[in-house]
């Protein structure tokens, strides 16, 4: 059981990258986040299909991070990464929400630094969010990769 749960992550963390391949140019964005303790949403959308990313965070300065959404060629599965290219981030997030509309979250990893995966107790996926667990999440994050599956219907 252990072994199909692990290899259906594997193809789903594939078919992640080949969508966000399929999205062609265009499909990465550089936004700032910016810290200060403020809540700010940075949304993207491609199609029928958005991501948005909400968050606070608390000190340094603003950084550079890229947000990713790409859908693959039938419309069936759409992917949302967000992450700080530089891998570190040095502001410690008091909150994040990653929300996908036109489809439900099948797959989701967090990670904080250095690629190190958030411990499963720090954060909740929901059909359409990725977010925070208040008194758990340790305030570091760097990238959120998800997949979702189309929830429109075809004609």
């Amino acid at each position: 059981m252990a072994g199909a749960v692990v290899l259906s992550a594997v193809l789903l963390l594939c078919l992640s990258h080949w969508v966000q391949a399929e999205a062609g140019d265009g499909s990465t964005e550089e936004f700032d986040v910016k810290p200060g303790g403020l809540d700010y949403t940075y949304t993207r959308r491609l199609g029928d299909f958005s991501c948005s990313f909400s968050y606070a965070a608390q000190g340094g300065t603003n950084e550079k991070w890229h947000m990713s959404i790409g859908v693959d060629g039938e419309s069936r599965y759409f992917s949302c990464s967000i992450w700080r290219p530089l891998g570190t981030s040095y502001l410690f997030f008091t909150k994040f929400k990653a929300e996908v509309s036109g489809g439900k979250i099948k797959f989701c990893e967090a990670y904080s630094q250095a690629d190190k995966p958030l411990k499963k107790s720090e954060y909740e996926i929901k059909d359409t969010t990725v977010s925070y667990i208040p008194g758990s999440f340790l305030s570091s994050l760097s990238k959120l990769t998800i997949m979702a599956e189309s929830t429109h219907a075809e004609l």
